[in-house]
């Protein structure tokens, strides 16, 4: 039943003007239009939303019509994104579910999962299709009133997250929403309602029909927008882990580390990239793959940081500059190992050394390598290389240059970022 509330926590001055401009110029073409979602949740919750949206029972080419500037998107439902001045509104028409008698065919596949879903609706019926109650408000800025359908004002009054209809068939529908509900909880500190919690477990293994596109997607939003250190935690808890990653338990400190230095990179708006993450939560399967190659002594051709990759690909779609970035940090560990002269040059000139390092960082906060390695790489970004190295246990470490090799190339042991040398692109560094 709708609920019409003008008593609310909503901050007039965080929303954008050019979102009600949106709406007011709808409104004077004839439509209905309000705030929804996201926006309307994060509002009532205190937070500065990131993007505001609107819904409205204009037709993606009403809005067309309306707005000069406009770009129409997806395929399964088309929506509009307008662009006013440097902000682009995601505008979306009113949805309903279909049935399968007026859609002339199945809408739901054999596992129950939405195959269709673009049927233009009221606001009352497009509510009520929403994931959780939280996402199903409306807010008019113009009457400063929130439209509630599905008690999502008592959910945001409790911080609950919970899920509009049977959570089960819900989760059926799109399991991806499982991924949603702990995204969720861990952004915006909110508990699982006890039932859609109940339903977590019994669903989960539906996920792995989901494809590995969408679910790398799913990964870059649980844990690249500054929570993943809590969305980390709350897949442990429901035993989600291992439908993602191959991760041993042994493994779970490593990835809570990186995931850790991510989250802290973000908050003083430093760049990340999931590459970094990948290494991370693949990092066992990689030594584990090392050890049976040294075993079985394979083809010289095998190469066990492609091999574990290309085995990740069937359940999260790596992209192929990530890959490559995966097995750059992971080739990288043993020549930080390895500290002779040539090599220390060679190592402090890659383009992936400050994100190697940053991964030798965590390998020795967990003591998957030792301390004293990751302060030599400390001090070698700061200090003389030949100096450090004369003080390493047998003394200096150089190896002999063989003759008649071209000098052109060679880097002067001394040249890292601090005086001077190359510094690594700014998308591959990782504290």
């Amino acid at each position: 039943m709708l609920k019409r509330i003008t008593e609310h926590d909503i901050d007039r001055t965080r929303v954008s003007e050019k979102a009600v401009a949106v709406i007011d110029k709808l409104r004077r073409a004839g439509f209905d239009a309000y705030l929804v979602g996201g926006c309307v949740r994060d509002l009532l919750l205190g937070k500065m939303p990131k993007d505001f949206d609107v819904a409205t029972d204009a037709t993606p080419e009403d809005v067309r019509d309306v707005f000069p500037r406009v770009r129409l998107v997806g395929r399964r439902f088309r929506i509009v994104h307008v662009r006013m001045g440097r902000e682009i509104i995601e505008v979306s028409t009113f949805r309903r579910p279909v049935s399968d008698e007026e859609d002339h065919g199945p809408h739901l596949s054999d596992d129950g999962m939405i195959l269709r879903d673009n049927l233009y609706g009221t606001i009352d019926q497009d509510a009520f299709r929403r994931d959780f109650t939280v996402n199903a408000l409306y807010y008019d800025p113009d009457a400063d009133v929130v439209l509630d359908y599905c008690e999502g004002m008592k959910d945001i009054a409790s911080r609950t997250l919970r899920l509009i209809g049977e959570p089960k068939i819900r989760f059926q529908e799109d399991p991806v929403r499982i991924l949603r509900a702990i995204r969720f909880a861990a952004k915006l500190d909110l508990e699982l309602h006890p039932d859609t919690e109940a339903a977590v477990a019994p669903m989960c293994e539906m996920l792995n029909a989901i494809p590995p596109a969408r679910l790398f997607d799913e990964f870059t939003k649980l844990f690249l927008t500054g929570h993943g250190e809590r969305a980390f935690e709350l897949l442990c808890e429901h035993d989600l882990v291992e439908i993602l990653f191959p991760l041993p338990p042994h493994g779970e400190a490593l990835a809570t580390l990186a995931l850790a230095s991510t989250d802290q990179r973000l908050k003083v708006n430093k760049p990340v990239t999931p590459g970094f993450l990948i290494a991370a939560f693949l990092w066992q399967a990689y030594l584990d793959r090392l050890e049976r190659t040294a075993t079985t002594a394979p083809d010289q051709s095998d190469d066990p940081a492609s091999t574990v990759i290309a085995a990740q690909q069937s359940t999260i779609s790596i992209p192929r500059r990530h890959g490559w970035f995966v097995r750059d940090v992971w080739h990288l560990q043993p020549l930080l190992a390895d500290r002779t002269s040539r090599n220390v040059a060679r190592v402090l000139a890659h383009r992936r050394f400050r994100a190697a390092y940053d991964f030798l960082m965590i390998r020795c906060a967990t003591g998957d390598a030792p301390e004293e390695l990751g302060d030599w790489w400390t001090n070698a970004q700061t200090q003389n290389t030949d100096s450090l190295l004369r003080e390493l246990p047998g003394g200096p470490r150089r190896r002999r240059r063989r003759r008649g090799r071209n000098r052109r190339n060679r880097v002067p042991a001394n040249m890292n970022a601090a005086n001077g040398g190359p510094n690594m692109p700014q998308e591959a560094a990782q504290p």
